[in-house]
């Protein structure tokens, strides 16, 4: 069970094609600036750009006002007044850092008490080493339907338990990341992002047919057989492709920060036991107390996984309970809790760690909205896919377009139904003229809104995941993490392409109600 390092580093490093293309991108994105940094100076660029272009007229119709879209000068004093005065509301309503932070504030617990070290040893008794990888990238993929979860557990855990396992923690972290982020778009659970994504499609299909119905799980049966492909695809290129390469990446994490992993005693074991009935006795009553038609944690229509329902909202502060409390009751019935005091200081440790990631997290808020009041993203959107509709590309072609299109965009405008606001209404009635369902359309985006989400260092949760790997390589930057990401990524833009082209070929249904022709 014990960790060598060392055999992880004495290895030679590869000389393939691959490797080394791979090992280019690294040096050369590693001599970037800090990722703090990054943000400070494209959020100056965005002031630049916003100044340079505020006076064009452009054609483009933006989709949500009906107008011409306008970009906005923020250099003006008007702007420059507003960015000084809404700062601390733009970093303090940031998302991303509050998942992360109240999240993490449970998971400490959790982590320091033992509790999840605990469990690890248990569960690295049962697993094969060979089936390690596709189990990390499955649960990744299911860690969708509670929305951001996987980024605040599975992803350092998946490090946690390839280091325990020998195993070099960055292919965990890797296949991790590959998973919850590149495989965003597949899942054979349905979640929040189906209605979001439909409730777009449909208002964007009624322009032109106003009696038009999209199903909410238009896509179901595709995303379905993508969370296999998905599984199979990252589990190829993690073990064959980025383990063998980082084998030769030397783990100089901080010792003290380093998990360490004994053999489990029966104490630690009887109290895991009782931590756990604990965590299941929540969930059982959470169950109940959602499973009642009229229960407060859904939403007004009745649905649990309506991102309006209470339920789905409270993720978050879920996670916490549920590693917060067993964690406390672990930590009291093992010895490494004495007092509440003791509780408070692991709550503490957690956030120090964090700290690197909430300076970057402040640069990055401030970027992302300045990027959102410039309008240089939806004018960046509407003016690609309006030159992809003056093609006139044949069908198959146009899918293929929109793929690439929606997976360059993204590398801009993170949100995934920012830009189907943006898009949806440009792409959906346009290839309905040309024969094609809203639903094919909406499937085409969702392929290239995950296959790029892992090599864009300007997606909210990449900063943090740069974090993660700190704790085991200190040297880890933002090229870093491109080199391991970019293979999965190429990989999933491709590979799933051909596999929706190969269904459309096939005539397999997309989802619930789906079909590829209009009418």
């Amino acid at each position: 069970m014990a960790n060598n390092s060392e055999q992880l580093t004495s290895r030679p490093e590869p000389v393939s094609f691959v490797q080394r293309c791979l090992n280019s991108i690294e040096h050369v994105g590693n001599k970037l600036p800090d990722p703090a940094m990054i943000f400070l100076f494209a959020m100056i660029l965005i002031w630049v750009l916003s100044w340079v272009f505020s006076g064009t007229q452009f054609d483009a119709i933006d989709p949500r006002t009906g107008q011409s879209i306008v970009v906005h000068n923020l250099l003006s004093g008007a702007a420059l007044a507003d960015f000084l005065a809404s700062m601390v509301k733009t970093f303090t309503g940031f998302a991303p850092l509050g998942v992360v932070l109240v999240a993490m504030l449970g998971v400490g617990v959790a982590e320091h008490s033992g509790f999840i070290n605990a469990g690890l040893k248990l569960m690295l008794k049962r697993t094969p080493q060979a089936l390690l990888t596709p189990s990390v990238v499955l649960i990744a993929i299911v860690s969708h339907t509670a929305t951001d979860a996987g980024y605040v557990l599975v992803i350092p855990l998946a490090g946690v338990i390839y280091f325990a396992m020998g195993r070099h923690p960055l292919a965990g972290i890797a296949a991790a990341f590959a998973g919850v982020s590149g495989g965003f778009s597949a899942n054979f659970i349905p979640s929040g992002i189906d209605p979001l994504l439909q409730s777009f499609t449909q208002s964007a299909a009624q322009i032109i047919d106003p009696e038009i119905a999209i199903n909410p799980l238009n896509n179901w049966f595709f995303t379905s057989a993508s969370s296999l492909f998905i599984v199979l695809l990252g589990w190829y290129i993690t073990d064959k492709i980025i383990e063998p390469r980082l084998q030769a990446v030397k783990i100089d994490g901080d010792k003290e920060n380093l998990p360490v992993f004994a053999e489990i005693t029966q104490k630690e074991r009887n109290a895991f036991y009782v931590s756990s009935a604990v965590m299941l006795l929540g969930l059982a009553l959470l169950y109940f107390a959602a499973s009642s038609p009229d229960s407060p944690l859904r939403a007004p229509n009745g649905q649990l996984s309506d991102f309006k329902a209470p339920l789905m909202q409270s993720i978050v502060p879920l996670i916490f309970l549920l590693f917060w409390v067993p964690g406390i009751v672990f930590g009291f019935l093992v010895g490494t809790f004495k007092s509440s005091k003791d509780m408070v200081q692991a709550m503490s440790k957690s956030m120090s760690g964090m700290a690197y990631y909430i300076v970057m997290a402040f640069f990055c808020a401030l970027f992302i909205a300045a990027f959102a009041k410039s309008n240089l993203g939806a004018l960046l959107a509407i003016e690609g896919a309006q030159v992809l509709k003056s093609l006139s590309l044949p069908s198959t072609v146009t899918i293929v377009g929109i793929i690439l299109l929606t997976a360059f965009v993204n590398l801009f405008v993170g949100s995934s139904s920012a830009k189907w606001a943006l898009l949806g209404p440009i792409f959906v009635p346009m290839l309905m003229q040309l024969g094609i369902s809203p639903d094919l359309t909406q499937a085409a985006y969702r392929i290239g809104d995950s296959s790029s989400n892992i090599v864009t260092p300007l997606m909210p949760y990449f900063p943090l995941v740069v974090v993660y790997c700190q704790k085991y390589v200190k040297d880890t930057g933002i090229g870093t993490l491109i080199a391991l990401m970019l293979p999965y990524s190429i990989a999933f833009l491709v590979g799933w392409t051909v596999l929706l082209l190969g269904y459309w070929m096939l005539g397999i249904p997309l989802g619930l109600q789906s079909s590829y022709v209009y009418p």
